[in-house]
């Protein structure tokens, strides 16, 4: 979740060096790499012939949320997509606000997932992984904090499969390397429901302060030969020895809301090994629905960050997303579907 619950808010893989050479784009151009919007990405970016990742898509789920999709199958990353209100961004929090998913909305967005990677468990990371574990059966990796609490709301146990960092997970030819992390922190140096569970809750939470973080994880996930790796996180700080050398393609990097954290883009962005491709993302409001356009989060400055990470890292690409856009596997807009025709019958 955000790292500044506590302060007011004002209304306001395993790749080869070739391919992340291809993904870089002409990033020596004057503002290609500075992507407002995913339309300008189309507009700047040089043309490219044969996509070796065309099979594989990237849909932002908002917050840290990803749908990862190849050939059929999909693979989840913190799926928040309910996104009820909290008082978080009006300067109202509440921490007794209580947990609840929303099942159709929900179903919108997840297609028949068989793996949900979960960074950690505060509410905008977990509160609808219960339902979509119980509705499709997907395995749930996360960690020994999240195998608790998804106990605890009803989940079947030999559904979780519970890491801690440096697994190396084999899912029939979709790789996922988990990655030891940690969350950010606010002005004053802390976060919100820190904590881990050594055993399940007595009774199933009920409001969000009842989900502590419990530990975080990063991902690394690489969906087949000559696919993409991409990195995924769920919160603004990382573990600079656990990160180094996974070199991904692409790196969903969130964004912070203080400088808590020294040189955060420069430090990650060096052990990342300059990514390809760096995705901004926890930067939008999530207390907004997904079928609005995103509203920035007042306490982040999505534009210092964007710029902060072309100066650390020139040659790489940088897309800010959205939640209409489907993006292929070197995160440029797939083309909408043409709409069917239909056989009308004049009277």
């Amino acid at each position: 979740m955000s790292d500044d619950t506590d302060t007011p808010r004002t209304k306001r893989r395993i790749q080869g060096f070739g391919r992340r050479t291809m993904l870089r784009g002409a990033a020596f151009g004057a503002a290609a790499p500075l992507l407002a919007s995913p339309a300008q990405a189309t507009a700047t970016a040089p043309t490219r012939t044969a996509s070796p990742s065309g099979s594989t898509s990237f849909r932002w789920l908002g917050t840290s949320g990803w749908r990862i999709d190849v050939e059929g199958r999909t693979v989840l990353f913190d799926p928040y997509l309910t996104r009820f209100k909290t008082g978080l961004f009006d300067g109202s929090f509440e921490p007794g606000t209580k947990l609840r998913s929303d099942p159709a909305r929900v179903r919108e967005h997840i297609g028949r997932p068989e793996v949900v990677l979960v960074s950690h468990s505060h509410w905008d990371h977990i509160a609808d992984v219960p339902y979509i574990a119980k509705a499709t059966g997907a395995r749930i990796v996360g960690t020994e904090t999240t195998f608790h609490l998804l106990s605890a709301f009803g989940v079947d146990p030999g559904q979780i499969s519970v890491v801690k960092g440096g697994e190396v997970l084999d899912f029939d030819g979709i790789t996922v390397q988990v990655v030891s992390s940690l969350h950010s922190r606010n002005k004053r140096h802390t976060y919100f429901a820190p904590g881990t569970l050594h055993a399940p809750p007595p009774s199933a939470p009920r409001t969000i302060s009842d989900l502590p973080e419990g530990d975080t994880l990063a991902f690394q996930v690489t969906t087949g030969s000559g696919a993409p790796s991409a990195f995924l996180m769920g919160a603004s700080d990382f573990s600079e020895r656990a990160v180094q050398g996974l070199s991904p393609d692409l790196a969903m990097i969130a964004v912070p809301s203080s400088a808590s954290t020294s040189r955060y883009a420069p430090r990650l962005l060096r052990a990342l090994g300059q990514p390809g491709v760096v995705v901004p993302v926890h930067w939008d409001n999530f207390e907004e629905p997904l079928s609005e356009p995103p509203r920035r989060d007042p306490a982040m400055d999505l534009d210092a960050f964007v710029a902060l990470v072309h100066q650390e890292s020139p040659m790489s690409r940088i897309v800010v997303p959205d939640y209409h856009t489907t993006y292929d596997g070197d995160m440029r807009p797939k083309p909408r579907p043409a709409p069917k025709s239909g056989n009308h019958q004049l009277p």
